[in-house]
């Protein structure tokens, strides 16, 4: 296994020249959304029907890709996929139900605007937010519940009809889903023929099947849903319980119109519908600092306005007169996935002792998975400090691991 501190352009380049091919890749590439202001978020890399066909050379025929996007750039980096002679196969969706919505008030900020207080511009009026924030004297920063009293004054009082008249209007929705780009590379010949010589162009259904073994030995067939648990996720499901069903055939032929008899087959009988689909809560705080042990907490993100302290769990919180929270973390990288989360992609992707490719390894995740599942991995990251980490969580993994 080997990691590349890397530009992934150029390294996967070096890789094609050396001969080496991958099974499959697996990856979580920038969104193209300048996210919270990374300049690696703009670059449009991920856009670029180049950085596609590199990994198109690299894989082996039939191999797959799986790669992340955001809700509103996925159209982009999809076609420059297609465009580099992948078939797109598949979009699976992974829903989740903490993203934190990030849309303003536009009637709050027309009022704002009208008082004189101008976009960047600091407003350091309680009644802005409707929140009063007060430091208790003798408590420690890390006691949350007490360090800050947060009391909620009064609703917003709007000093202007043009404010007022536009009050609840916003700009965003609040993010609950992240689609992935399932694709392949064309077989050579059937794809009988193309997995017998190179492993590839399948993928690996009861591997990947959800588990209930009190109902069924197999489990239900993978699906392009997956989802963290969580409750907002499960209450877009309506309860269903499954038990029998008609199944028709005739003749040994089963679904002809117009040939058919109904007879009786069990079906696998789970309850919910959201348990039909993979299961993978977000990352958690001792996940995302896996083997970062002597890593220094470093700030990561700033915010204003009123939020719940414990929705913040995973970190230190300081909160000072401005109303700002500041998240501090070891593992800095901003979208950290659930290593299960990527085992489970690996593994439906990937041939056993095959090899995974992850051109934007970010902080590691992938890397961590294929290690666990037992597959070969290469991954490539430009930025240092990430590099770092990501080198550090796999290394927890594979204290044997050689690195690059």
């Amino acid at each position: 296994m080997k990691l590349h501190n890397e530009d992934c352009i150029i390294q996967m380049q070096k890789m094609i020249d050396e001969g080496i091919q991958v099974d499959s890749v697996v990856t979580d590439p920038p969104y193209e959304l300048g996210f919270m202001g990374k300049s690696w978020d703009s670059t449009g890399i991920a856009f670029q029907k180049e950085t596609w066909e590199l990994a198109f050379q690299l894989l082996k025929p039939g191999g797959h890709l799986l790669a992340f996007s955001g809700s509103r750039t996925y159209h982009r980096m999809a076609v420059a996929i297609e465009d580099a002679g992948f078939e797109i196969r598949d979009q699976i969706m992974w829903l989740y139900g903490s993203g934190f919505p990030k849309s303003m008030n536009i009637g709050k900020n027309i009022d704002k605007i009208n008082r004189g207080v101008r976009h960047g511009t600091k407003d350091n009026s309680s009644e802005m937010h409707g929140v009063k924030r007060e430091k208790i004297e003798g408590n420690t920063r890390n006691d949350i519940d007490t360090f800050y009293r947060t009391s909620v004054t009064k609703k917003y009082d709007f000093e202007t009809d043009e404010g007022k008249k536009w009050d609840g209007w916003g700009t965003h929705l609040k993010p609950a889903h992240e689609p992935v780009v399932m694709a392949r590379k064309p077989v050579e010949g059937t794809v009988a023929d193309n997995v017998l010589k190179h492993g590839t162009g399948g993928i690996n259904i009861d591997e990947c099947r959800i588990d209930l073994s009190d109902t069924s030995e197999l489990g239900r067939f993978p699906a392009n849903v997956m989802h963290d648990g969580s409750e907002e996720v499960l209450e877009g499901f309506p309860y269903t319980k499954s038990g029998k069903m008609k199944q028709h055939i005739k003749g040994g032929q089963y679904n002809v119109y117009g040939k058919m008899y109904p007879r009786d087959v069990e079906t696998i009988g789970d309850e919910g519908s959201a348990a039909r689909f993979f299961y993978c809560p977000k990352v958690s705080k001792s996940e995302r600092n896996q083997g970062l042990g002597g890593f220094e907490e470093k700030q990561t993100s700033s915010m204003s306005g009123r939020r719940d302290p414990h929705d913040m769990e995973k970190s230190k919180i300081d909160n000072d007169v401005t109303g700002r929270f500041v998240t501090k973390r070891k593992n800095i990288h901003p979208t950290v996935k659930p290593v299960e989360l990527m085992k489970y992609l690996c593994r439906l992707v990937t041939p056993k002792g095959g090899t995974v490719l992850d051109p934007f390894m970010g902080s590691g995740s992938t890397g961590m998975a294929a290690v666990d599942e037992g597959f070969d991995f290469l991954g490539i990251e430009k930025e240092e400090e990430y590099f770092k980490i990501a080198k550090n969580r796999i290394d927890s993994q594979s204290p044997l691991m050689k690195f690059l």
